[in-house]
């Protein structure tokens, strides 16, 4: 059958379907195992070779319980003294790590290679893609338990009971002893990856089959790589229904993305196009031009299916520059040994490197004798503490000598870890700017503005020049930012007692997104009062601790209070657990100064991320303003759900509740039903990050 007729007969499948299958389990023997490594596998017809690539690797991890709360157990951790001894099974061993069922392997150097489920409760695999096919390997095929699939917003499948001896089959392959078994996990959507429960089951291999999209995948060049000729073969996977493929091509992100301009380059057959080398029907006959970004996008075809085209993914590749780029250590970068070792990528055609180094921009800027080599790299020797040191590096390519940018790198003790981080593009439009004090800093001079080099140049005469921040102050307020824009800035460190002061610090940039930041849980530290610099999580969020009826209790125990693994964004995110039994839960946070105006830059929704665990009892979730008006998610079961999920909530739902959007002094966020005394409720533990205001029109 065509690949347009076997598409149009797809679809009507789909039209047709009233209902929806089960999740299914299917013994696995056909496999070829060469020195303890799989080659191939057979199933339906249908063999596997794993280096062709079809079937892929996930990130499998083993979980606790532990008070009904689900707790990671990280590679390479101790055994956990909370670990509860699962009825059944052996007693967890370090060794038996989730990372070791990542592979196509039965043995490694003679060991047994295992993810092993003893001691514990679970294990789950989360795939890099979407799946409706699973095969795993298990040693000795004894075992019985559950299968539950992970759903892409991170919800489990109905469980679906195994026993080994029935379900799985034995592939006659011995490993240390034991025989491996194999299974097939069918499910009836796509999903991101399983969840097995099952006391001593050892997995040895896990693996899953992609789901063919319908979309174009896979380019090569890679998204946002940078292919080092002035021509390339554009390539990708072609989406499960293509009979052919419109090819859009140029140097406008937005031409390429509405098709605009001359970026349309036609339909072909092939998924495949040669671009740079002159051929017949090259848009760029010349050649493609060094330093230079690229755009296109393939949309799928095929005339016989309604849903025809499907628009791609707009991609990107860059041509090397003439200059050097990738500079490591990275510009701006801080904390650098004091024995480094400067690298960087050369430039395009480059044959000789010349290097320029020292202490002052403008001394580095405009040197005109430096290092030559043929190597990219520089060992400028033994360097100072505390010191932002300079580099250029000049390409030489037979012809002509390309002058390289400016670079720029502190070394340890010197002022550091930028807030917003140094290059990024996504900023709050209230961001605070904070900072790491240097070893020998009294106080901070602060430097912001919107123009690069006048930011370089700048001293305490310069508008740049923000003022003085004390010692233990490390935060300067810019005042609302423009959405779009690129802001530069410096702190100099300050110590009046030190000939060598002030020590001028590396230059930072960073562009604004289109929110406003209500909470991204980053500032939370773990220093204990009564020293000045405390900021307790559960300080700014007050819980129910020492009441008998807010079940709520935020942060951790014990440092860190703030959650540092399950995060959304960042490096901080905010741990929650309820107790709903006869009462409620709900953290509330007091806004002050220009946080409680919601209607600033025409604001129209507030967003937050959360994150549950499959054990949650099913409870409302809610969002209260100045403790009054009160919006509740009705769906319960997103305590359970694994994986982060946003919630936007227009701001009209507390307006129309009577709250005064530009004075807004109290943010709640509460799970079950508020106020309730008398109805026994669940527990929990959720997290909760990233907390912001959008404008309208804007997707979150």
């Amino acid at each position: 059958m065509s690949r347009n007729l076997l598409c149009l007969a797809l679809f009507a499948m789909t039209v047709m379907a009233g209902s929806v299958g089960a999740d299914t389990l299917r013994g696995l023997s056909d496999v070829t195992v060469v020195n303890g490594e799989i080659i191939s596998l057979r199933y339906e017809g249908t063999e596997y070779v794993i280096a062709d690539g079809l079937l892929g690797l996930g990130t499998t991890t083993r979980w606790y319980i532990d008070g009904g709360v689900e707790v990671l157990w990280p590679d390479g951790d101790p055994v956990p003294a909370a670990t509860p001894t699962v009825n059944g099974t052996s007693n967890p061993k370090v060794g038996d790590v989730g990372s070791k069922a990542d592979n196509f392997l039965f043995t490694l150097n003679g060991s047994t290679d295992i993810s092993s489920i003893d001691g514990i409760d679970f294990q789950q695999t989360v795939f890099p893609f979407l799946t409706k096919t699973i095969f795993l390997f298990e040693r000795g095929g004894n075992d019985k338990g559950t299968w539950q699939a992970i759903h892409a917003d991170g919800s489990l499948g109905m469980p679906v009971q195994f026993s080994g001896a029935s379900d799985y089959a034995d592939t006659g392959v011995s490993v240390n002893g034991q025989n491996a078994f194999g299974v097939v996990f069918k499910t009836d959507v796509p999903v991101q990856g399983v969840r097995i429960t099952a006391s001593g089951h050892d997995t040895l291999s896990i693996s899953a089959l992609k789901v063919v999209p319908d979309i174009a995948t896979r380019p090569d060049p890679a998204n946002g790589s940078i292919h080092d000729d002035t021509w390339v073969t554009l390539s990708w996977t072609p989406g499960k229904c293509a009979v052919s493929h419109n090819v859009y091509l140029g140097e406008n992100f937005d031409d390429v993305n509405t098709g605009t301009g001359s970026t349309f380059r036609g339909n072909q057959a092939a998924a495949s196009l040669i671009v740079g080398l002159g051929l017949s029907g090259d848009p760029y006959p010349g050649g493609l031009l060094p330093g230079t970004t690229y755009y296109w996008r393939i949309d799928e075809v095929n005339q016989a299916d309604p849903n025809s085209p499907w628009k791609g993914d707009v991609w990107s590749f860059s041509i090397a520059p003439y200059t050097a780029y990738a500079p490591v250590p990275a510009d701006g970068a801080g904390s650098v040994a004091l024995n480094t070792t400067l690298k960087w990528t050369g430039g395009y055609g480059s044959k000789l490197h010349t290097v320029y180094f020292g202490t002052k921009f403008d001394d580095v800027n405009n040197a005109t004798a430096g290092a030559t080599s043929g190597s990219t790299t520089y060992s400028p020797g033994p360097l100072q503490r505390q010191k932002v040191y300079y580099w250029r590096v000049d390409e030489f390519d037979g012809t002509a000598t390309h002058k390289g940018q400016v670079w720029s790198f502190a070394t340890l003790g010197a002022v550091g870890s930028p807030s917003p981080a140094n290059g990024a593009s996504d900023a709050a439009m209230n961001a605070i700017l904070t900072w790491t004090p240097s070893d020998n800093a009294a106080s901070h001079q602060v430097y912001f503005g919107t123009d690069k080099e006048a930011l370089r140049k700048a001293d305490t005469t310069s508008p740049e020049y923000k003022g003085v921040r004390a010692l233990g102050a490390e935060t300067y307020d810019p005042g609302l930012l423009t959405s779009g824009s690129t802001y530069y800035w410096r702190v100099d460190e300050v110590n009046n007692v030190n000939p060598n002061s002030p020590w001028k610090g590396p230059l930072w940039s960073f562009t604004i997104g289109d929110f406003l930041l209500v909470d991204g849980f980053e500032s939370y530290n773990d220093i204990d009062p009564p020293d000045p610099a405390s900021h307790r999580i559960f300080e700014t969020w007050i819980d129910g601790f020492g009441t008998t009826t807010n079940g709520a209790l935020v942060g951790n125990d014990f440092p860190p209070y703030a959650e540092r693994t399950i995060v959304h964004s960042g490096t901080q995110s905010m741990p929650y657990t309820y107790d709903n039994n006869l009462k409620f839960s709900e953290a509330t946070m007091t806004l002050s100064g220009a946080a409680r105006d919601w209607t600033r830059q025409g604001v129209a929704s507030v967003s937050l991320w959360f994150r549950g665990q499959s054990t949650n009892a099913a409870e409302r979730m809610y969002v209260a303003l100045n403790g009054a008006a009160v919006v509740y998610n009705n769906d319960t079961s997103r305590t359970q759900k694994t994986t982060w999920t946003e919630w936007v909530i227009p701001l009209s739902a507390f307006s129309d509740q009577g709250v005064n959007l530009a004075d807004v002094d109290k943010l709640a966020i509460g799970l079950g039903m508020r106020g309730n005394m008398t109805t026994p409720g669940g527990s929990g533990k959720m997290y909760f990050d990233d907390i912001r205001l959008y404008r309208p029109n804007v997707t979150p």
